[in-house]
């Protein structure tokens, strides 16, 4: 069964500029997607499509069967809830907390001032333990957000969205601002928290090498189009360059290979939905 389906969607700002067009896409339930693609093809784009944070110009995006490109107010609130977003800047806030930022992730649950006043649940907050110390945190419960280093923002932000209790998660450029091994790390991170709470998930992701051995299904972006859905193993150096445009791929590919990652590959096999799963 889909979880997620997106049906001719299109995207032309006001410039004229053709953002995306005709985008066909279904996943399954707890299916980990990666969008890959140039600068500029749309990726950042279809996923703030998908949630409405910018408005499609034509087209429908269906999640479990509502389509949420007719919805208003507090309809839109309350299907964004299924949503959790999670951003390449990590959009925490700095002077609070780590527990007061990943408490903000019950804001549409809560209301404006019981989060003024910090007025959570109690099963709100124990949750929120258990997600911080699951994303190895709890012992940086009470730091402000500006005393963090990139990763441990990232995960912060992953808490955040997790206690949405959501079924889809959108994720933007996890790794954009980290080192090799701390990417590893989060994408690793995220990959075992979608097995472990089966969720739907789609990643923008630069690196196509991270995209490979974490994701499922690899959905290549050229120019606002679809250029290829498929599996990892089927991304070759053709199918590349056309994603991408000319380049060596095979030096890539084995420079990628002698990447100082102590960890080897993980193993795929068949899941019940036809997509390799990646085990750890």
């Amino acid at each position: 069964m889909n979880l997620l389906e997106i049906k001719g969607l299109g995207k032309r700002y006001a410039t004229g500029d053709q953002a995306l067009a005709d985008i066909r896409l279904a996943l399954p339930k707890s299916q980990v997607m990666a969008l890959i693609g140039p600068s500029g093809a749309g990726k950042s784009t279809l996923i703030r499509c998908i949630n409405r944070l910018v408005e499609p110009s034509e087209g429908q995006v269906l999640l479990g069967g509502l389509s949420l490109t007719g919805l208003r107010g507090g309809a839109l609130r309350k299907a964004r809830r299924r949503m959790g977003m999670i951003f390449q800047d990590h959009a925490l806030v700095d002077r609070l907390t780590v527990m007061e930022n990943v408490l903000s992730g019950r804001l549409g649950y809560v209301g404006f001032w019981r989060s003024v006043w910090r007025r959570y649940p109690r099963a709100d907050v124990q949750e929120a333990f258990r997600l911080l110390e699951r994303v190895g945190l709890a012992h940086a419960i009470d730091k402000r957000a500006d005393a963090l280093s990139g990763g441990q923002r990232q995960r912060v932000g992953i808490a955040r969205a997790l206690l949405q209790n959501p079924e889809l998660l959108l994720i933007d450029e996890p790794t954009a601002s980290l080192d090799p091994k701390t990417s590893r790390q989060i994408m690793r991170l995220i990959r075992e928290l979608c097995e472990e709470r089966g969720l739907t998930a789609i990643i923008n992701i630069h690196d196509v090498d991270l995209a490979r051995r974490f994701c499922d299904r690899i959905v290549g972006l050229h120019a606002g189009r679809v250029v290829f859905d498929g599996l990892p193993d089927a991304l070759d150096a053709a199918t590349l360059t056309r994603i991408y445009g000319e380049e060596d791929w095979d030096a890539h590919a084995a420079e990628a290979a002698q990447d100082d990652d102590p960890d080897a590959p993980p193993a795929l096999h068949a899941s019940r939905s036809g997509w390799p799963r990646v085990t750890t």
